[in-house]
């Protein structure tokens, strides 16, 4: 399996975007721009203006020819799940184009509470990736990647179908709370379907799959 020199040059090129935003703005821009959020949705910690508009977007396009690269060097490359692969390639220039923009708008004093945006962005991701987990085969660089799914391809399977259920209820739970203001929900969502996942691995393995 090559490199998709197509989808690596299309989220490379989506990571940017934020930078020609931030130029365009450059001159109201203040001096420093919020670039973090408290759970309760005060801003909890500032970046300069050079810092956010152009290392911030570049960071991002290491950031997403680290997750290219990573699906490349997989040793079981050809297991990976083509629809779970674009998926994790969009994460990245998804976050650069929706959070940047944001810290940009926040810094030229519009009210905006970023929690409930990252909520429903996790909350769907979630979701997508709940559905395709169960079509995942074992490799190396997607998925419940442990010492016992790795080793058993029968508990590689058994853990992901499971999985997949629980990060599709997980993902539709979290989206429900941002409507009901319940922003730490997100918390025990996340010990559940990272949680269970591993302790049913282990048990697995430990009846022999």
């Amino acid at each position: 399996m090559k490199v998709n020199k197509k989808l690596m040059i299309l989220t490379t090129a989506i990571c940017l975007l934020p930078m020609f935003l931030g130029i365009t703005l450059y001159d109201a821009l203040p001096d420093l721009i919020p670039s973090q959020w408290g759970t309760s949705g005060e801003i909890s910690s500032y970046m300069s203006k050079n810092g956010m508009v152009f290392y911030m977007p570049v960071f991002m396009v290491f950031c997403n020819l680290a997750v290219h690269a990573a699906f490349y060097v997989d040793p079981k490359k050809q297991n990976q799940s083509e629809t779970l692969k674009k998926i994790s390639a969009f994460i990245v220039p998804v976050i650069s184009m929706i959070f940047i923009p944001l810290s940009f708008l926040a810094g030229l004093g519009v009210n905006i509470n970023i929690v409930p945006i990252a909520m429903l962005i996790v909350g769907v991701s979630f979701m997508l990736i709940g559905n395709y987990m169960p079509k995942c085969r074992q490799n190396y660089t997607m998925g419940i990647r442990i010492p016992w799914t790795l080793h058993s391809e029968e508990n590689w399977n058994r853990t992901h179908r499971m999985a997949g259920k629980l990060w599709t209820a997980g993902g539709i739970i979290i989206i429900v709370s941002t409507w009901f203001d319940m922003h730490l929900a997100i918390i025990p969502v996340m010990i559940v379907i990272v949680g269970i996942p591993l302790v049913y691995s282990y048990m697995l393995y430990r009846k022999g799959v």
